[in-house]
């Protein structure tokens, strides 16, 4: 009887100098995006049990300057679930990830889920069958992760893709209205939705040449400069997030001729979800081509 209750005392005393507790709860899965539209969609997934960081989320920063600072490799090292858009949009991810390598990650490249490669244009995000793709394979991951919130993950994958249909409806809308009418950019960020819009994109060697931060030969630019200024485009897309002074100097003919220019980033702006941001990117679309200089 002594040694019971001898037992039943150590054991009091362990747990109140915290020698023995309770099994502590699982830490959350952790959730690491390269660029922060990625990010968005991954929290709106997952829900709040799970912690997401997105890496780039500046809309200031040119995305092609990016360097990793220590803080970012400590957070890839311990994420459990790594989203990179891949097509050689963000190679420093690759680089991070190999200086810390775990069989218990998983990594979500966007580029091989929707079968673009190096060489592709990548933004990928711009491709109205990204998204969804992402998505399936976001809650799978977490489902494959923590087996018991799989009906959770599934239902908010569900309503996240019943949220992309006013986006895609307006697509539909738009290609039905303005197919077949000439853009031209600087960069070609919204390339994969122009393309789904049916627009017809001009100057397309200008923008690579841009997109990879080398100089655009004088006939490119001498085309350019003179489908604004003889009106042979209706639209003119500005990066305005990161462009070079041969891109301003269009912007500047493109003003002056009074083309419309609708403005978009490489990053999800603060404040609107995913959806909102597309949504509004296409309103503008729709505003600019429906004015009446257009």
């Amino acid at each position: 009887m002594r040694w019971i209750v001898g037992s039943a005392a150590l054991a009091a005393l362990l747990l109140g100098a915290g020698g023995l507790r309770p099994a502590a709860a699982a830490a959350p899965i952790s959730i690491v995006a390269a660029e922060n539209f990625y990010g968005d969609v991954a929290q709106q997934i997952a829900g709040p049990d799970v912690t997401v960081s997105s890496i780039l989320s500046n809309p200031d920063d040119d995305p092609h300057m990016f360097e990793a600072s220590p803080s970012v490799a400590r957070n890839l090292a311990n994420a459990q679930i790594v989203v990179a858009n891949g097509a050689d949009y963000d190679p420093w991810i690759e680089k991070l990830l190999g200086a810390s390598p775990s069989a218990k990650r998983k990594v979500i490249t966007i580029a091989d889920l929707v079968h673009r490669k190096s060489g592709d244009n990548p933004h990928l995000w711009y491709d109205p069958p990204t998204m969804p793709a992402y998505a399936k394979a976001l809650a799978a991951a977490l489902a494959a992760a923590d087996p018991a919130h799989k009906a959770d993950y599934e239902a908010r994958r569900d309503s996240f893709l019943a949220s992309l249909r006013p986006i895609q409806e307006k697509v539909k809308a738009l290609h039905d209205k303005y197919a077949g009418t000439p853009v031209t950019a600087t960069e070609p960020v919204f390339g994969y939705m122009a393309a789904a819009l049916g627009l017809k994109m001009r100057n397309e060697r200008f923008q690579i040449a841009v997109m990879n931060d080398t100089e655009p030969s004088a006939s490119d630019v001498a085309a350019f400069e003179g489908d604004l200024r003889n009106h042979r485009v209706k639209l003119f897309f500005y990066n305005s997030q990161a462009s070079d002074e041969a891109a301003k100097r269009l912007l500047g003919i493109a003003q002056a001729a009074k083309i419309p220019v609708v403005g978009v980033t490489e990053t999800e702006p603060p404040g609107p979800k995913f959806q909102d941001w597309m949504l509004g990117e296409l309103q503008a679309v729709d505003a600019a081509l429906s004015s009446p200089g257009s």
